[in-house]
């Protein structure tokens, strides 16, 4: 992730140590704005249990290693807050369609399904997110770039 940035000349920095929803952290000097990425890696076929971003200078980057060589670049797609917000709203109403019955929540872009419960006995957060639900967004780099310059 952080060589992808590198090859389009975005600086990015490697955060340590317990910052939730922060796996690099990328400046731009031009206008001193601040970006927090989140990394979400797979092998298998979903990303499983994704609460995703909430906060406006965020993305979320899926990195799928599934079915690749070891010499092969695997896929990434680049989601900003907005597009997360999008994407976890269509999810929520394919639940519904789906389970009439069960109530859901989205809070702070986090879908909760108060009707399952986890193995602590607390309703269900996040969603498993599969490669074919963020196809449009495959190796969306320049979504980061306008950001960083605010050519949105």
């Amino acid at each position: 992730m952080a060589a992808g940035l590198g090859k389009r000349n975005i600086y990015a920095q490697l955060t340590l140590g317990n910052q939730k929803r922060a796996d690099l952290l990328i400046f731009s000097e031009e206008n001193d704005k601040l970006l927090k990425i989140e990394v979400k890696c797979k092998q298998g076929n979903e990303w499983p249990n994704c609460k995703g971003i909430y906060q406006k200078d965020s993305f979320i980057v899926f990195v799928d290693f599934k079915d690749i060589e070891k010499t092969q670049r695997p896929d990434f797609y680049i989601l900003s807050e907005m597009d997360w917000g999008k994407l976890i709203r269509v999810k929520e109403n394919g639940y519904k369609e789906k389970h009439p019955t069960m109530r859901t929540e989205i809070k702070d872009n986090v879908l909760i399904l108060w009707d399952e419960m986890n193995s602590q006995g607390k309703p269900y957060m996040g969603y498993g997110i599969k490669s074919k639900d963020i196809e449009q967004f495959k190796e969306r780099w320049d979504k980061i770039s306008c950001e960083l310059t605010n050519k949105v």
